[in-house]
């Protein structure tokens, strides 16, 4: 039998309740995933008990292996108001990730892209896409990867999506050649196992979402922030960082 996840509450008020979401945990049921019954609205319910508010919702998306900031509305007019704002691009959105390669130190990418990353994009509507990249550090490790390198090459990157399209991070990196280590849809097979394998066995998605800036539903602004936890740690311990960068 499967227990329901703690979620750490980073932020509560009687609009919103912010969490810190593992990743592999869903945020809610959906039919992409029908086999999966644990979830972040579920698990939140439980632990808020029969004296949790009756209208708790997921305010916006998360992937599945995701980490990070997680926004749960309270009451129906939260809901409406925050995702007014999520869709009008007045919500300012930080992420970081491991990714493939050594990307250019800064990068502003607007390729549009599919509306649905499920199916092959030929013949699907492009929707406008904006995604600004800054190289936090990059790494060399001493595993090869295929032919013709005995070593690997990665790099921490910050992510600042300007439009909410699925997966945007994802396949914005994917189509500059640098896709997130640990995207099983997006990424390479080869490096997701060699860096899990290097890493101890730790398989993600290298995924987090770190801070967020939105407007609170009884006005003004709210600044939420999440660290990277014990697995991005881990992450930069291990020998071969040319710049280190500090989560």
């Amino acid at each position: 039998m499967n227990h329901m996840p703690y979620l750490p509450i980073l932020h509560a008020d009687e609009h919103l309740i912010v969490v810190d979401k593992p990743a592999g945990l869903l945020v809610h049921r959906t039919s992409l995933d029908a086999h999966e019954d644990l979830n972040a609205l579920d698990a939140l319910r439980a632990q808020l008990g029969e004296d949790g508010p009756p209208h708790l919702a997921p305010a916006h998306r998360l992937d599945k292996g995701t980490s990070g900031l997680l926004v749960f509305t309270t009451r129906a007019t939260a809901a409406r108001e925050l995702g007014q704002a999520f869709d009008q691009g007045q919500v300012q959105k930080r992420y970081v990730a491991l990714v493939r390669g050594w990307p250019e130190e800064h990068i502003e990418h607007d390729q549009p892209l599919a509306r649905d990353p499920e199916l092959p994009s030929t013949g699907q509507v492009q929707l406008p896409a904006r995604t600004t990249f800054q190289r936090l550090g990059r790494v060399e490790w001493p595993f090869q990867v295929g032919s013709g390198h005995t070593s690997s090459r990665y790099a921490l990157v910050e992510a600042r999506p300007e439009t909410g399209r699925r997966h945007q991070i994802r396949r914005h990196l994917k189509q500059l050649s640098h896709p997130i280590v640990g995207d099983a849809t997006h990424g390479k097979g080869p490096h997701n196992r060699a860096v899990a394998a290097w890493l101890g066995g730790v398989q993600r998605l290298w995924l987090h979402a770190a801070e967020l800036h939105l407007p609170h539903p009884a006005g003004g602004q709210l600044h939420l922030v999440c660290p990277p936890g014990p697995a991005w740690q881990q992450l930069l311990e291990q020998d071969g960082w040319l710049e280190k960068p500090a989560l």
